[in-house]
């Protein structure tokens, strides 16, 4: 039961503090500015293509965005003049692989008049650096192989087909004399059983000289052919058509140089590899319009960056990583670091939510009450992971502020990895994801244009815009204003792990460990109060570090008794 009652427990989400006079005046300007037809027409440009680093869907999805940019002011940096705050470049490299990119495939049994798969349906049916067959195709029994005994048989010249990932048995398959494989894996999140004819992309091992291909089934494909195989000797007629080719990985970087402290820099990433509409082309769409956006307010003279804003397009968590790592200078002044993944998603069709993953907190450690790992998964952290800042809180009472009037719902994950925010965060930068989970159509050929909504993108991009431009241009009176936001914030933690702590200790939990993770909550926004004195572009005035004290004092003078 509830043993103190404190004025300031008493406060509830509801309680968060209302948005300051200059963060109304900056999501009036993104609201205005940003428009949903212009991010939606980059989407249908990029999931159209199947982009991987070095092949032409990729290429032409960087050109593109490279248009905008031009479209939109920017300068390419090489013929820009000194000090021009709007400027682009394109890095070029050398590829360490061949470039891959899919053309055409099809699956058939011999004497059946339609195939069991076809590209034009399914465009993830073809591993990620399978070669081509012959010219038309080839023709051979397909040979299921379910446990260690069925490789024992003279596999030479015969298609495998295996009830597992084709990545697993690709490699033994060829080295056995197989022409190729084909496998089937698809989690259970993805509903296979509801969505029969789904296939999510992988790849296969690449060795060059001896490549054979992979094909990977669908649901509906896996229990067409183990039909026909329960009948009798099963005839494959396989066609896979592929390019593999030197190439180079691009990565584009857009800079809005800041007016006093162009070292300090807020960095969103977006990556343009993988084939779908929401898996990036979303990213890709939202990320572009919003660096148009804030070119265009920036030469109205609606906006001036004190600090550089940064906006990358390249390939997954390697551009970003280097981004960070090839400058060290560079990569002292970022500040902030925000990775747009998946952001574009009509929930209704995909069945995700629109998610915050937050940089390790307490509630990485314990999982509790509404805080929930996604589907992707998550395992809990020691509590030595934690890391206390700000920009979690500030970033999801941004998108809170964006969703006060509207049907668009916000919610957070504890810390799982995987996308662009982990090179933030491994470089000891604060770093978020803005995505969504969990999707049913996650990494599947039915990752569609059709899935997409431009409100949600319209939602992510005001929220990732108004944050960005708080933080590059903030004065005292805005980082006070924060440090009361983010007070709120923690008030409404407390109370949340007061209570789950009341209603454990009812379930028998011990006393000790509710009360040891309430003291750790409250220690940990103790110290996220402290990182808030780096949010002045000016530094921090006497009034800000008083604010701070107070705060601190407050959170940490508040006594709990659970029992």
């Amino acid at each position: 039961m509830r043993s103190l009652l404190l004025p300031l427990l008493l406060l509830t989400v509801s309680a968060i503090a209302q948005p300051s006079l200059k963060e109304k005046q900056y999501a009036s300007l993104a609201r205005k500015n940003f428009l949903e037809t212009n991010a939606l027409n980059t989407v249908a440009f990029v999931e159209s293509r199947w982009r991987l680093a070095g092949n032409t869907g990729f290429n032409e999805s960087i050109h593109l965005v490279e248009k905008q940019l031009k479209e939109a002011g920017y300068v390419n940096e090489t013929a820009a003049p000194a000090g021009a705050r709007l400027t682009y470049r394109i890095e070029r490299r050398a590829m360490n692989r061949p470039a891959w990119e899919p053309v055409d495939a099809e699956v058939s049994i011999e004497g059946e008049s339609s195939p069991v798969l076809s590209f034009k349906t399914n465009r993830n049916m073809i591993s990620i650096n399978s070669a081509s067959t012959p010219e038309g195709g080839v023709t051979a029994d397909l040979v299921l192989i379910e446990n260690e005994e069925d490789w024992k048989q003279d596999l030479k010249g015969k298609i495998v087909m295996s009830n597992t990932d084709v990545s697993g048995v690709y490699a033994k398959a060829i080295k056995a004399g197989a022409l190729g494989a084909l496998g089937y894996a698809m989690p259970a999140y993805t509903q296979p059983e509801k969505y029969t004819h789904s296939i999510q992309f992988g790849s296969i091992s690449y060795n060059k000289g001896g490549q054979g291909w992979g094909i990977r089934l669908s649901y509906a494909a896996r229990e067409h052919l183990k039909a026909a195989l329960a009948k009798g000797p099963v005839r494959l007629k396989v066609m896979v058509e592929t390019k593999i080719y030197d190439s180079e990985e691009l990565t584009i970087v857009a800079d809005v140089r800041g007016s006093e402290k162009p070292g300090d820099r807020f960095v969103f990433s977006a990556h343009v590899q993988e084939p779908g509409a929401n898996d990036n082309a979303t990213g890709v769409g939202t990320l572009a319009e919003m660096a148009r956006v804030t070119a265009a307010v920036v030469q109205s003279r609606e906006l001036d960056p004190k600090r550089s804003i940064t906006f990358l397009w390249g390939d997954e968590i390697i551009s970003t990583r280097r981004y960070i790592l090839e400058d060290s200078d560079r990569a002292r002044g970022i500040k902030w670091g925000c990775s747009l993944d998946m952001v574009g998603e009509d929930t209704e069709k995909t069945g995700g939510s629109f998610l915050i993953e937050k940089m390790p907190d307490p509630s990485a450690v314990w999982t509790r009450g509404n805080d929930k790992h996604s589907e992707w998964g998550g395992s809990p952290l020691p509590e030595s992971a934690i890391i206390p800042h700000y920009f979690n809180d500030l970033l999801l009472t941004r998108c809170l502020n964006e969703a006060a009037d509207n049907n668009w719902v916000v919610n957070t994950n504890p810390f799982e990895g995987g996308s662009d925010h982990t090179p933030f965060l491994n470089a000891k930068i604060p770093g978020l994801l803005m995505w969504h989970f969990t999707d049913v159509f996650y990494h599947t050929d039915a990752d569609r244009f059709d899935k997409v909504s431009g409100e949600t993108m319209k939602h992510v991009g005001v929220s990732a815009l108004v944050t960005s431009w708080l933080l590059t241009t903030a004065e005292n009176n805005t980082a006070i204003a924060l440090v009361n936001d983010l007070k709120s914030s923690a008030v409404s933690r407390l109370n949340t792990e007061l209570a789950l702590g009341e209603e454990n200790i009812k379930k028998g939990n011990a006393v000790a460990d509710e009360a040891h993770i309430l003291e750790v909550w409250q220690q940990y926004y103790v110290n996220v109060m402290e990182t808030m004195k780096d949010i002045p572009v000016e530094g921090a005035s006497s009034l800000l570090d008083n604010a701070i004290e107070q705060a601190k004092k407050e959170i940490r003078n508040k006594k709990y008794r659970l029992r």
